[in-house]
């Protein structure tokens, strides 16, 4: 018995007290409020950048290249010479229907101001002499016709001076319709037909003339040369660019863009071109939403315009372009750092309870700012979630808000730096 109490002293004394179980440790992180926010839909896509307006100008006439005025990489303006083809014989041409041209006109001024007077004054002088002999017919009928009447006359002289003065009458009436017709008709068809030829031969060396324009190369528009295929004495062939000609005064990106995010663009919207590899932007707005679907690609064709100062922006070029296609008001939003990718599938939120605990809610998001996104359902307003701290944090953890710019590794590099100056003071 004794030796058994002995035992039971001895056990109670080497007893210890059971440890207490260590709390659980409290995760720094950052949060942020779900407000109500302002957030715009931006459209983003890669595009080709491509000359505002371009020209590849063409000869009309095959021909030698007598001399390029221009070459590649040269400022034009519009109607600027570019370059001379061989034309000596279209010179030639030119001076032999100039020639023709003349010579009709001279031959108006002569059928209007000599022939047909001279026609008219005949005619008149027919005419003049037509009613004189009338007049006189006329004067011997009425003598004889009155001594007729007194009995001293015979009957078949009154008839023959009648038939005298009827046929006297009748050339009258005659010369005096051709005088009619020199006046008016005649004179007319003389002119016209005068006229006509003046017409046809101005048309010959005006087409003559046109010929020898067509070997002298201008520039439509204003530009920069972007292509010159010859040199001088090379054959020019009508129908095939010699000179390509570009405006990058301004560009045009254009975009294919799925349908359902071309719904919400619509002319007029303002945008951003971009060039990363260059680093080179430029603002611009939409001018063209194409009204068909390219069925290859199922995408809808968008073109943004914009200036391009210093003509940094070269045609052919990929670029990417950010459409600001609408501004959505009073969407709830969070910051981008929130969503995290769910086990589950789709996207989620680490929200932090009353119970300082973190709380996984699968979220539906709506249109994405770089900084900020819409988030349709699955949250709401005035709740708290993580935006740095959560990734790899389990759902139900234990957490404590930090400051800005203050996060795990912050807390545990605390620490650390006052061991390094306590092993030397050990020593």
């Amino acid at each position: 018995m004794l030796l058994l109490a002995i035992l039971i002293l001895m056990n109670c004394s080497c007893s210890k007290p059971k440890e207490e179980e260590a709390p659980e440790p409290a995760v720094p992180v950052q949060v942020s409020e779900v407000k109500q926010d302002s957030i715009d839909r931006i459209v983003t896509a890669s595009a080709i950048l491509y000359p505002v307006d371009q020209a590849a100008v063409m000869p009309k006439i095959s021909a030698p290249v007598k001399i390029f005025h221009v070459k590649r990489g040269d400022h034009v303006s519009k109607d600027q010479l570019l370059a001379v083809l061989e034309n000596k014989d279209l010179q030639a041409a030119v001076g032999d229907s100039k020639g023709g041209y003349q010579q009709a006109q001279s031959l108006l001024r002569t059928t209007s101001a000599a022939t047909i007077p001279e026609d008219t004054n005949k005619a008149q002088q027919d005419v003049q002499a037509a009613k004189q002999a009338m007049e006189a017919a006329q004067k011997v009928y009425e003598s004889r016709k009155q001594l007729f009447d007194q009995g001293a006359l015979a009957r078949r002289l009154v008839e023959e001076a009648n038939v005298a003065y009827v046929q006297a009458r009748s050339q009258y009436e005659i010369a005096l319709k051709h005088l009619q017709t020199v006046e008016s008709v005649g004179r007319v068809e003389q002119v016209k037909s005068a006229e006509a030829q003046v017409e046809s031969a101005k048309a010959k060396y005006e087409g003559a003339e046109a010929q020898l324009s067509y070997s002298e190369i201008r520039s439509p528009i204003a530009g920069i040369v972007a292509d010159r295929s010859l040199y001088a004495g090379e054959m020019a062939s009508a129908g095939t660019p010699l000179v390509t000609v570009v405006n990058i005064s301004r560009v045009i990106a254009r975009a294919n863009i799925p349908v359902g995010q071309a719904a919400s663009v619509k002319v007029g919207d303002p945008a951003n071109i971009s060039q990363t590899d260059a680093q080179l932007q430029a603002a611009g707005k939409v001018t063209v939403v194409s009204p068909a679907v390219d069925p290859n690609s199922t995408t809808v064709e968008v073109w943004v315009e914009a200036d391009n100062p210093g003509e940094r922006l070269k045609p052919g070029a990929t670029v990417r372009v950010d459409i600001h296609a609408e501004t959505i008001k009073n969407a709830m939003v969070v910051p981008t750092a929130a969503l995290l990718p769910s086990a589950e599938g789709g996207v989620q939120v680490l929200v932090v309870g009353p119970d300082s605990k973190a709380h996984g809610k699968r979220v539906e998001v709506g249109v994405r700012e770089p900084d900020k996104v819409q988030i349709l359902k699955g949250v709401a307003v005035g709740e708290k979630v993580i935006t740095v701290g959560g990734v790899g944090l389990e759902d139900g953890a234990k957490v404590t808000l930090a400051a800005a710019g203050e996060d795990k590794g912050d807390k545990d590099e605390k620490p650390e730096k006052p061991e390094k100056p306590e092993k030397p003071e050990s020593k």
